[in-house]
């Protein structure tokens, strides 16, 4: 395939975060040149993150770093002179969070992704790409199977069916279970969540507004990226960091609903490595791509995994708890990342898991306060 430039000048928001920082090391590796905005969020990096932050002192030295905010357009014009391209990971991410935390939510994800494009629409930067960090929570409940109508896609469920355990999809008489299948990218966009709405303006932004002022778009719908590096700390997203903190803690883990609800589980280098064709190839400009490996795994699955990993066993305690806004199943067709990038991932769940456990192994954190985010859930009415 034809790459579209050779050395180039990249820049990523959020780039001292798990994707962010991954994603500048690959770029640098390969002789970019790498600058990185980003806020070190605490819930993200902890308190005092430029000495504490593994993730930041990955990347301090091997990139132009500037701590700052993409909702403040001073920032951008911090780093946007010279860019060849942006690649904007910077963003909140936290399902149940983004439900109550509505205006931090869409200030950060939207208005942050705003100012960029005006900046870009209105000055003469030398810019060429915008890549942008889409995620699979924009599909809210995907794409199912109706043996009455074909191929479906449901809304999200209602609290009555929750609250009496009924956890799995039904046609909208409730008279037919329904099959869950691979998601493509022309599946319809109904989000189910703050965060997910938040990430489908935000890609519709860019993938609008780049082309009309001949910038280059590609959006990449990222599923659930694991794997060494992700924070430990924060409480609001990633069960697999939640799961691990009790598991070493040796507490019990509350498993949501039934604990079959399931998520396409992605590994980190798979995600770096689209990203980068993505930035390099000239067949992804303007396109959208689902990344993950397009196989769904299941909550208790992942728990189970997680013990073998750390050779531990606690309690698995299948509550029926249900948050509003959660999904129940969804997994990605990542076809068309394999016809237009020639790019298929190739870390299987087993072995993703095998190197996000050893790498958890050797980490020194303490107990994240898990409880008190699902105490916010429940005195908000979202969590039952």
């Amino acid at each position: 395939m034809e790459y579209s430039y050779k050395k180039m000048n990249i820049l990523i928001t959020g780039g001292a975060g798990f994707i962010g920082s991954s994603l500048a090391m690959a770029l640098t590796a390969k002789n970019h040149t790498v600058t990185v905005l980003d806020n070190l969020s605490e819930q993200i990096h902890g308190i005092n993150a430029e000495v504490t932050s593994e993730l930041y002192n990955k990347i301090k030295d091997k990139v132009h770093f500037v701590k700052g905010d993409v909702r403040n357009e001073a920032d951008w014009l911090k780093v946007l002179p010279g860019q060849d391209v942006v690649v904007h990971l910077a963003a909140e991410t936290g399902t149940g969070q983004s439900m109550y935390q509505i205006k931090h939510y869409t200030d950060v994800n939207i208005n942050g992704t705003s100012i960029l494009l005006d900046l870009l629409a209105n000055n003469n930067f030398s810019v060429k790409k915008v890549v942008v960090a889409s995620s699979r929570a924009i599909y809210g409940e995907g794409k199912y199977y109706s043996k009455s109508n074909g191929f479906v896609f449901p809304n999200g469920r209602k609290r009555d069916n929750l609250t009496n355990g009924l956890f799995e999809i039904y046609s909208e008489d409730s008279s037919e279970l329904l099959k869950p299948v691979a998601t493509d990218e022309d599946s319809t966009i109904h989000p189910t969540s703050v965060y997910g709405i938040t990430k489908q303006v935000q890609e519709e932004l860019i993938m609008t507004v780049c082309p009309s002022i001949n910038i280059a778009a590609v959006s990449f719908r990222y599923q659930n990226v694991y794997g060494p590096g992700q924070s430990l700390k924060n409480p609001y997203t990633g069960i697999l960091s939640i799961f691990s903190n009790l598991i070493k803690h040796n507490q019990s883990i509350n498993i949501f609903e039934d604990g079959l609800e399931s998520r396409d589980f992605v590994y980190i280098d798979d995600v770096v490595n689209a990203t980068v064709a993505g930035i390099e190839l000239e067949n992804a400009n303007n396109q959208v791509f689902n990344v993950g490996m397009g196989i769904p795994t299941t909550v208790i699955d992942v728990a189970t995994s997680l013990m073998i990993g750390y050779n531990k066993k606690v309690p698995l305690n299948i509550s029926g708890d249900f948050r509003i806004g959660d999904i129940r199943h969804n997994y990605a067709d990542i076809s068309k990342l394999k016809k237009l990038l020639d790019f298929t991932p190739s870390v299987t769940f087993d072995e993703g898991i095998k190197k996000f456990t050893d790498w958890v192994n050797v980490q020194e954190f303490e107990m994240i306060n898990y409880d008190r985010s699902l105490m916010e859930m429940k005195s908000k009415g979202l969590m039952k």
